[in-house]
């Protein structure tokens, strides 16, 4: 994420904590923008090129707009229920 889930610099990386916090996971933000090398491979490592980035148990789930669309669907407690 942009920040950290206490202060996140972009509105995304707010978007995806405070959807996050509806669910009330245990989460934990990596701020890429102190770490330009956590950045660049966040993005090659996901093939997903935009950050926020959200994984659950290792795995890849999407960027904010996927987080924010399974919500809408209600598909996230399913997924943190697994």
């Amino acid at each position: 994420m942009k920040g950290t889930p206490n202060a996140p610099q972009c509105g995304f990386s707010n978007m995806a904590c405070r959807v996050l916090e509806l669910y009330d996971v245990k989460f934990t933000g990596h701020n890429v923008l102190a770490d330009p090398l956590l950045r660049e491979g966040i993005k090659k490592y996901s093939s997903w090129p935009t950050i926020p980035q959200l994984y659950v148990k290792g795995e890849f789930v999407g960027g904010s707009d996927i987080m924010l669309e399974m919500h809408k669907n209600e598909e996230l407690d399913a997924l943190f229920k697994k």
